[in-house]
């Protein structure tokens, strides 16, 4: 029996290495152009991506045979010669699950398509649970959902609100009373499948940009709910910071003399646009008045980001009464606080994606992570 030292196997080990992760690579750029662009030939798909044509072959008929790819025949418009056979992505090849917990008091999952179409729904009230209630209440759910899954599962992804590490260890989530929750690494253990656990923010923005139809000059989605956070995608990549805490916008102080936040300082942008204080404020006062004033607290905090990043549009996420107006209003302040040259072409919309918003996010940062897709 012979035996090689670890060093002796060490070079032939990175060559394999390497030639599966540019295999993967060059599949993730198929997929890409396929997911962005719908279907195309074999040809085509060789032109965008600079492959060979026996490579795209070899990889289109390994995908045909996983089921994640199918030829569709001709293209409609005749040529002469042999026409072309497409080939497409098929959306309902394997299935996600999704967890969202940013919305008020309830932790809401759902299956999905690699679209993003919901298949499958379940939504339960939290009713005050934290720590290891809450996490024992996530895994109950995605087990439920991964059993009514009619399709081999690509991934689970969990959105929550708080601060959460590139590997999925939920680093602070007050409401939740989660800090240093190895969730994705639990979850996974359980559901013997890749989990991704995400800030909410960020997963929101990822579905905006995946499935929205926005973010090539740059997207900042600013979710409203119990809290305030931001996502923020920049030549397609979402930014973590330093820490993993950016888009903590909701925590810029607006107003040194107005109301205490939750986290203890006065006049915080979350004292003015959280979903409860804005309905409460709405029902003491004039509507129009309290959702211009928010709007222009808003356009306020905005306003140094815009014009740092020269971002091309801000999406609002929140209940379809009160973004539409906020998103207004934010929009004149924010033009009126920079240069002309920063706020071109620049817009503030409310998201496309409504109330599924983060849900089908959840669905991109499975892409992302398992096909390079995004």
């Amino acid at each position: 029996m012979s035996w090689r030292s670890p060093t002796s196997r060490a070079p032939r080990d990175r060559i394999k290495l390497r030639r599966a992760d540019s295999r993967r690579h060059h599949r993730a750029m198929l997929l890409q152009e396929l997911f962005a662009e719908g279907p195309a030939s074999r040809a085509d798909l060789a032109r965008s991506s600079g492959l060979t044509r026996v490579t795209v072959s070899d990889l289109v008929a390994e995908m045909i045979a996983e089921g994640l790819l199918e030829e569709l025949g001709a293209p409609a418009e005749t040529r002469v010669g042999k026409p072309p056979t497409l080939v497409g992505l098929v959306p309902d090849a394997k299935h996600v699950v999704a967890i969202d917990l940013s919305v008020d008091d309830q932790v809401v999952g759902a299956v999905l398509t690699l679209a993003g179409e919901v298949v499958e729904r379940d939504a339960r009230p939290l009713e005050g649970r934290r720590g290891e209630d809450a996490a024992a209440l996530v895994e109950e759910i995605a087990t439920g959902l991964v059993e009514r899954s009619s399709r081999p599962l690509l991934g689970v992804a969990v959105a929550t609100p708080g601060v959460v590490s590139p590997e999925g260890v939920v680093l602070d989530a007050p409401n939740l009373g989660w800090h240093d929750l190895a969730l994705a690494e639990s979850l996974g253990a359980s559901l013997d499948l890749p989990v991704y656990v995400a800030n909410d923010a960020n997963t929101a923005v990822m579905g905006e940009y995946t499935f929205g139809g926005g973010g090539e000059g740059g997207l900042l989605l600013l979710r409203l709910s119990t809290g305030v956070g931001a996502g923020l995608v920049v030549g397609g990549a979402v930014l973590h910071g330093n820490g993993g805490a950016a888009g903590e916008i909701g925590h810029v102080q607006v107003d040194p003399d107005g109301e205490t936040c939750a986290c203890g300082r006065p006049g915080c942008l979350e004292t003015f646009v959280a979903v409860p204080r804005l309905r409460r404020r709405v029902a003491e006062g004039a509507a129009d008045d309290v959702l211009r004033d928010a709007g222009v607290r808003l356009g306020q905090a905005l306003a140094p980001v815009v014009a740092t990043l020269n971002l091309g549009e801000v999406v609002l996420s929140g209940p379809a009464d009160l973004v539409g107006s906020l998103a207004e209003h934010a929009e004149a302040t924010v033009r009126d606080r920079v240069m002309p040259v920063s706020s071109a072409g620049f817009t503030v919309r409310v998201s496309t994606l409504g109330d599924d918003g983060v849900l089908i996010g959840a669905t991109g940062v499975v892409l992302s992570g398992e096909l390079g897709v995004s």
